[in-house]
């Protein structure tokens, strides 16, 4: 190898190579100073302790007085050093501190109760005033409804009074208009009985009888039972008693029904025969008065 290349290499070929020892050497120069620093930190006695004073009293022959003390000047304050105000934090809402009860006053707590009892008292005062009230008002008004019932009872009683003594003296003239009339039928009947006509047996106050004659009412009957149309079953053999007034033609004037036979079919049945009847004979030539007559079913 020539010199061109062993420069061109940056070192002398011959010289020889440096041992790979470096890093080795430092290791133990650390590792032996690590030894040091432990060794004379366990060696050194680090705890402090205050130095023991010992108090020594001096004695001599005379009494001699100790010179005063030296007053030390007072230490001259360091100048103060300002520190930087730190950033003003957010204020965070605090709750009012709750408000810590105050204990009763016992004189209050008295004072209380006596005014308590004060208005109760009045309260019990008044509903006893207001009841005794009510009690008189009530007392009242039961006084005058029985006023007013006793009034009128009194009015009802003084009314049937009046009304008795208008009936009594309604019924004393009606018994007065009564005899009255008994008295002039008397006369009457008494004045006619001269003239009159009727046998002896007769009990009218007519000079003549003009009622229809005995076989007038068989007669009509006769021309009515033929008209008669009943066919329904009947129990027992029940009347119908009719009031029948025949005009001078010898038509039916009017018809009415006296006493009911109980059957109201039977009672039809009679009348409508009395309509289908169309002339009736007079009596003797005479129009009767109203006839009564009656009519069965079995007859």
């Amino acid at each position: 190898m020539n010199s061109a290349t062993s420069r061109a290499v940056g070192r002398d070929p011959f010289m020889p190579r440096p041992p790979k020892v470096r890093g080795r050497a430092i290791a133990l120069a650390v590792l032996a100073h690590v030894l040091l620093v432990l060794a004379i930190a366990f060696g050194v006695n680090w705890r402090s302790s205050e130095p023991t004073t010992v108090a020594a009293e001096l004695w001599s022959a005379t009494p001699q007085a100790a010179a005063p003390r030296a007053v030390e000047p007072p230490p001259t304050p360091a100048p103060e050093v300002k520190k930087p105000e730190p950033a003003p934090k957010p204020v965070e809402p605090v709750a009012p501190p709750k408000p810590t009860p105050a204990l009763p006053d016992p004189q209050i707590a008295i004072e209380k109760a006596r005014r308590d009892e004060a208005k109760r008292v009045a309260a019990e005062q008044e509903q006893q005033q207001k009841a005794k009230r009510e009690k008189a008002e009530r007392e009242k008004a039961e006084r005058a409804e029985a006023e007013r019932e006793k009034r009128a009872k009194d009015e009802q009683a003084q009314k049937k009074i009046a009304a008795d003594r208008d009936k009594a003296e309604k019924a004393e003239k009606a018994e007065a208009v009564r005899q009255a009339a008994a008295r002039d039928a008397y006369l009457k009947r008494m004045a006619a009985l001269a003239g009159a006509t009727g046998d002896q047996n007769d009990t009218g106050t007519a000079q003549r009888s003009s009622g229809p004659s005995e076989a007038y009412g068989g007669r009509i009957a006769a021309r009515i039972k033929p008209n008669i149309v009943f066919t329904e079953p009947i129990d027992g053999n029940p009347r119908t008693v009719v009031e029948l007034r025949v005009a001078p033609d010898g038509s039916v004037a009017s018809k009415r029904l006296l006493q009911s036979s109980g059957v109201k079919s039977w009672d039809d049945a009679v009348l409508r025969a009395i309509e289908r009847t169309e002339t009736f004979p007079l009596d003797n030539g005479r129009v009767p008065p109203p006839i009564v007559i009656g009519f069965r079913p079995r007859d």
